[in-house]
């Protein structure tokens, strides 16, 4: 995946503002039905939220790299908990 621009990630955030977590992750980690979850809804979607509730803030950013090098995302924006990820789907519109 090339990397997006400043100006596109900008954009993205933007538009990730209005959204709210399609997935929670707690203390529990990464299950593999959470990972189907995560997947399913960037193919869908392209741009999501996610809240990951762990208490260790490496952890916590351990999972979400985990999931942004698995899913071939790009991390557009994380504040405290939350995580918003970005996938070009080619078979959808681009919402960019």
């Amino acid at each position: 995946m090339e990397s997006l621009s400043n100006a596109q990630k900008k954009q993205l955030k933007s538009l990730a503002h209005s959204l709210n977590p399609v997935v929670m992750i707690e203390q529990h980690g990464l299950k593999e039905t959470i990972e189907k979850e995560i997947t399913s809804a960037l193919t869908f979607h392209q741009l999501i939220k996610i809240k990951v509730c762990t208490g260790d803030r490496n952890v916590r950013d351990n999972l979400v790299q985990k999931i942004v090098t698995d899913n071939n995302a790009e991390l557009i924006q994380r504040i405290g908990n939350i995580a918003v990820l970005y996938k070009r789907n080619v078979k959808k519109p681009n919402i960019l």
